[in-house]
């Protein structure tokens, strides 16, 4: 206290020093020529200092009462407002959870218990932490359940001084119950509308060939497993079109859909084909849309988003991403000629109505997207437009039949980097982009973002990402590669004698190369695809050529099989722990299948730049690699497949990998 008084002494002083030397100076000055005037002057001085020191001591002594007053009414209105506080009070120790106080507010919510104190918070609340109050936070994050109520946790820190001289934190929390609040907001959330479209994707494929009795026995079939899927919700359900349903019900029953996988799908499939063809279901689920009309676009959205990853399978929309549900049976081939076609006539009308065209694949381009670049080359060639192909720096598998093009006059000048072709568009450049719909996964984002007017051309299943602003998407999961697409493109727009014969063998090796010599994922619009392309000029024995490896890379090959083991019976993993070449990697991916035993390959190996580990993987029909792979990022279709995973550490990406797998056969 006697600090406390002489700080408030020096506050409440005036600063008259000055004042009272100023009056000795003059009092001595007026020595010299009165000294009985300075003498009286020195008794004034006197006096009025007196008097000074006895008001300011009065003042000071009023004051300090004045605020031991306020002090002493502010320390009871403290200790009241604690105890009778209507919110629930605790004090605690954070660093220990020792409860030192509580009011009885709170003694009330721990069932009349007469005293805490000792009584760890964390023990009583099961699941309290108290690290945001010491993260400088002053809401716990989140809600805090008590015996079947809510709460609201504020709080905040103060430093006591303890015996010892020991400084030790001590945590104030107020508790505001919620729990009507929060039963309102799950109801509410809960009975939001969700709009699900329901589309039988083969349904053509299905009833053909079949009499009339048996389709309308399938109709009725399904109808009746949709029916007593949908019951339990009480929504709306009806057919709007023949092959489609519309399907209105609350968000608290998705979860038990998403849960059990959307097993209405197995059970659709299971139904007995009249036909050669099972039924197949997609379902298109919208959700988290403002409106009845945002969520139909939304579910419109998730179907298009299955048909385009093979179908038999459901994806869920909402605000910012998709999530995949089934997707596992291997696709059948189901596309039409009336697309090829009409998509063919909407290519050519927007080549013609293009300043340039520039022509883009995949980062690492292989023989099908070089081929199938080759391909939109002759289409624009045949328009009159200049096209370039926008190329990769350094090695790649195309590298090849890349420089087989340049030497080929028409070729001269069709290569061009990316950032020349950034410099060259105009509103009117037209950017094709082939052999992925993945905008991280393009050759440059920076152009294709500079482009306002853009085609994709694409068989790979479409991922949660893709180019959404495509003025053309030819994308059919259901063809062998994205040179088979083209080369359906250049059936209706060019003669067999337009194409170059190096033109044909490039789109024909696109071709061999992802069909493993016509061995995977055939259909018979790749065989028609191949015999246009024969009669346009191509070479099989030069294609062939284009295969062949050099001896040292058939020696790594083969110490990569070697290495490889099996996990969950038929999957041969192999990981090695030395860059190696992609195309290497692929071979002896592909080489593995070639064993009996074997029905999916996953090689690891770690990219030349020290930054990612690649994933190369195959199947023969049974494993969906792209399902396990996109759970690390990566994407492709169910016999091949491959990613990049940010991670150097193979043995830690293997881990990863292995764990996918398990995923996958648990949800299987």
């Amino acid at each position: 206290m006697p600090l406390k008084n002489n700080k408030l002494s020096r506050l409440l002083e005036p600063s008259l020093g000055l004042y009272l030397a100023c009056l000795v100076l003059f009092a001595l000055a007026s020595a010299l020529f009165s000294v009985p005037l300075a003498v009286i002057e020195g008794v004034v001085v006197i006096i009025l200092y007196l008097y000074l020191r006895r008001s300011n001591s009065i003042r000071k002594r009023e004051m300090l009462r004045y605020i031991e007053s306020v002090t002493a009414n502010m320390d009871v209105a403290t200790r009241d407002t604690m105890i009778n506080s209507p919110l629930p009070m605790v004090i605690f120790h954070p660093d220990t959870d020792e409860i030192i106080w509580s009011n009885e507010r709170f003694l009330q919510l721990t069932d009349g218990k007469e005293h805490l104190f000792d009584t760890s918070l964390s023990a009583l609340v099961p699941g309290f932490d108290t690290r945001w109050l010491l993260e400088g936070k002053s809401v716990y994050p989140g809600e805090v359940v008590l015996d079947d109520r809510r709460f609201l946790v504020y709080g905040s820190l103060v430093r006591s001084e303890e015996k010892r001289s020991r400084t030790a934190m001590l945590a104030t929390t107020y508790w505001v119950e919620i729990t009507e609040y929060a039963q309102v907001k799950e109801e509410f959330f809960a009975s939001q509308p969700v709009v699900a479209i329901l589309l039988l994707d083969n349904y053509e494929d299905a009833m053909k060939n079949t009499d009339e009795a048996a389709r309308a026995a399938l109709r009725s079939e399904i109808d009746k497993r949709l029916s007593a899927w949908v019951h339990p919700t009480g929504g709306l359900f009806l057919r709007y079109d023949r092959d489609r349903y519309l399907f209105i019900f609350e968000e608290r029953y998705l979860k038990h859909f998403q849960e059990t996988k959307f097993d209405v799908l197995d059970a659709i499939h299971d139904i007995p084909a009249a036909g050669a063809v099972p039924a197949t279901l997609s379902i298109g689920v919208g959700k988290d849309a403002p409106g009845f009309h945002e969520l139909f676009e939304y579910a419109s959205l998730s179907i298009e988003m299955a048909l385009s990853r093979g179908g038999d399978q459901a994806v869920v929309k909402n605000k910012f991403n998709f999530e995949f549900y089934g997707g596992r049976n291997k696709e059948m081939e189901k596309r039409t000629k009336v697309k090829s076609r009409v998509m063919a006539n909407a290519l050519a009308e927007l080549i013609a109505d293009s300043s340039y065209v520039f022509v883009m694949g995949h980062k690492f381009p292989d023989l099908d997207c070089i081929g199938a670049c080759a391909g939109v080359c002759a289409i624009a060639r045949k328009k009159g437009v200049t096209v370039r192909i926008i190329k990769e720096g350094g090695n790649n598998p195309a590298a090849d039949m890349a420089e087989k093009l340049s030497q080929v006059p028409e070729y001269k000048e069709a290569f061009l980097s990316p950032q020349d072709a950034i410099v060259l568009a105009d509103p009117r450049t037209l950017l094709v982009v082939v052999d992925t719909n993945r905008p991280e996964q393009v050759m440059s984002q920076d152009l294709l973002e500079c482009c306002t007017r853009v085609a994709v051309i694409d068989h790979h299943r479409r991922a949660a990402s893709y180019i959404s602003n495509a003025a053309l998407n030819f994308h059919e999961p259901y063809a062998s590669s994205a040179s088979e697409l083209v080369t359906e493109l250049l059936q209706y727009i060019l003669e067999p004698t337009d194409l170059l014969k190096i033109e044909a063998e490039a789109v024909l090796a696109g071709i061999v190369l992802d069909t493993k010599n016509f061995t995977m994922r055939t259909g018979t619009r790749t065989f028609e695809a191949a015999a246009f392309l024969r009669r346009s000029g191509a070479d099989t024995g030069d294609v062939k050529k284009l295969f062949q490896n050099d001896l040292a890379g058939v020696i790594s090959r083969y110490d990569i099989i070697r290495n490889a083991r099996m996990y969950h019976g038929d999957i041969a993993v192999t990981a090695v722990d030395h860059t190696v070449g992609r195309v290497t990697a692929a071979q002896a991916a592909d080489e593995l299948l070639n064993i009996s035993g074997i029905d999916a390959s996953f090689v690891l190996f770690p990219d030349a730049d020290g930054e990612r580990t690649i994933i190369s993987a195959r199947s023969m029909g049974n494993t969906n690699v792209q399902v396990v792979l996109e759970k690390l990022g990566g994407g492709g279709n169910a016999a091949t497949a491959g990613a990049q995973v940010p991670n150097p550490d193979v043995n830690a990406v293997l881990q990863q990998l292995l764990r996918a797998i398990d995923q996958y056969f648990e949800e299987d």
